[in-house]
């Protein structure tokens, strides 16, 4: 007897589908492989190699002076966890060598009469020697100096008005406080943007070999000619990557708990439900993939090309979307992972609900929803 539902989806027609899939995949070990293996070695790469703070910023040090107050003031950058002080030298052949083979980014050189100039109570010039070549890093670099240099100003200040009987005086008291990433860790939101790289590019290249396969392998012609129905064929096909793919969602957030200490501040359940959204709609794109390219090879190239390009670049997951380029940044509302990057960040970061997820939450469903439509209109049940 057929279990049939009103709309003629025949489920154990699906579940034979489903059924076949299974065996599919199992039997091709490099698919099961990328499923299982590729997400844990891409969170534990990117994890743990990308990072955007900067400490222990190598740096040489060329002090003329060598007396107790340029010591001091050295011994500020000694002592911060933003420096590390890979050399002291007596010239400028053996800091250009250091900058030029990448051994310390700056060097810093003291002029002899530096604590000369210091005690008549005038600005001592020192000279900072940055490689630029990292323009990044060495903006940052250059802030932690102004900072270190700004704290010793302020210190010599402070010790000067003592000695003449004056109280210490700043104008203004800045009290920053941090919400949602109180350290600053640049992996608390550097991991929930991985998820989300990772399920898009996983998930829309294992669902583009699916239809793609069946051609190629001459199998889509005996397909054809079964009773199945096309809604059937991509709804089987659609369950076991679906499976496949909420598995390795565990996986990625066991490993952001567990593994690089992500806070999850929000409820698992709806992270796991809207991902789930998400999910749905990146088989989706990779089953459209399959079946507009009928082609493994080809299918597998337009999935990585729209899925891992948008998401790194134009997600927000690496690059702030407000310093784009304005057409840039009106390109990035139609990238589906610039919505879940949102929701993830706003879920472990902040404990965000429904009240405020609302809006990327609609989109997502309209993006999965597009897809599943495409894939479906676009499968037809004849030979080409």
């Amino acid at each position: 007897m057929h279990i049939e539902r009103k709309s003629g989806v025949n489920l154990r027609r699906v579940s034979a589908i489903t059924k076949k899939e299974f065996i599919q995949i199992v039997r091709d070990y490099r698919s099961l492989g990328l499923a299982l293996i590729n997400p844990v070695l891409l969170l534990c790469i990117f994890g743990f190699a990308l990072s955007l703070d900067v400490n222990s910023v190598p740096m040489a040090i060329w002090n003329q002076d060598k007396t107790q107050v340029s010591n001091d003031f050295i011994l500020d950058f000694q002592n911060s966890p933003y420096f590390k002080i890979v050399g002291y030298f007596d010239n400028y052949t053996e800091l250009q060598n250091y900058i030029d083979r990448r051994k310390a980014m700056m060097a810093m050189v003291i002029p002899k009469d530096f604590s000369k100039i210091i005690n008549s109570q005038q600005a001592a010039p020192v000279q900072l020697l940055v490689d630029g070549s990292d323009a990044n890093t060495a903006t940052i670099a250059l802030g932690y100096v102004n900072a270190m240099v700004a704290k010793y100003n302020a210190k010599f200040v402070n010790a000067s008005l003592s000695k003449l009987g004056l109280k210490d005086f700043s104008p203004i008291d800045v009290r920053p406080r941090v919400w949602f990433n109180e350290d600053l860790k640049s992996k608390n939101y550097i991991v929930p943007g991985l998820i989300a790289l990772i399920m898009m590019m996983i998930a829309a290249q294992l669902a583009s070999i699916t239809i793609a396969r069946e051609w190629e392998r001459g199998t889509m012609e005996q397909l054809i000619s079964t009773p199945v129905r096309p809604g059937e064929l991509i709804l089987g096909k659609f369950i076991p990557y679906f499976m496949i793919g909420f598995f390795d969602l565990l996986v990625a957030v066991a490993m952001a708990e567990f593994v690089f200490r992500v806070p999850l501040k929000g409820s698992l359940t709806l992270l796991l439900i809207l991902s789930s959204i998400f999910l749905c709609g990146a088989l989706a794109q990779g089953i459209y993939f399959s079946v507009v390219a009928k082609n493994q090879r080809l299918a597998t190239q337009m999935a990585v090309l729209t899925t891992f390009l948008p998401t790194f670049i134009l997600s927000g997951f690496v690059f702030p979307i407000y310093n784009m380029p304005k057409l840039i940044q009106a390109t990035t509302y139609i990238v589906p992972a610039r919505y879940f990057i949102a929701i993830l960040k706003g879920i472990y970061l902040k404990g965000q609900g429904m009240d405020v997820l609302w809006r990327p939450t609609l989109f997502l469903l309209i993006f999965s929803s597009m897809m599943i439509f495409f894939a479906y209109r676009r499968f037809k049940k004849k030979v080409s």
